[in-house]
């Protein structure tokens, strides 16, 4: 192999290596905007909170309600089928942050984690799109 062609083919493999890894200008985002029902599983137990999702391309927001951390306005992200959601909560009068982190299936549900306070209580959730009213 030539010294030219060695480069041709170090570029074109570096070139590659870096496609696979980056979404295209053509990358879809999910569409998860909706009405969403939840289950959160946590050491102090199993809440099904709900939350209101608007989508413009890859941001979001919208609101969030549980018993246990109230009515709270939402942002986030969606990369492809991966979604992060955050808001603050307040807790005996301290704020906290609040963070999802999920992935939508194909089947339309999503599934990942949540984390409160920075790691003071993690868990997992799941979470499915309300069908819309007629």
């Amino acid at each position: 192999m030539t010294a030219s062609m060695f480069r041709f083919a170090t570029v074109l493999a570096c070139g590659l290596l870096w496609s696979a890894g980056a979404p295209s200008a053509g990358h879809a985002q999910a569409n998860v905007a909706g009405d969403w029902s939840l289950s959160v599983t946590t050491d102090n137990g199993v809440t099904t909170p709900s939350m209101t999702l608007e989508q413009d391309g890859s941001v979001l927001t919208g609101r969030y309600s549980s018993d246990t951390l109230g009515d709270q306005g939402v942002r986030g992200t969606v990369d492809g089928n991966s979604v992060t959601i955050r808001f603050s909560a307040t807790l005996q009068g301290q704020s906290i942050p609040v963070v999802y982190e999920g992935t939508l299936a194909e089947d339309g549900s999503m599934t990942g984690t949540i984390d409160i306070a920075g790691g003071m209580l993690t868990g997992t959730f799941t979470a499915t799109r309300n069908a819309p009213s007629p």
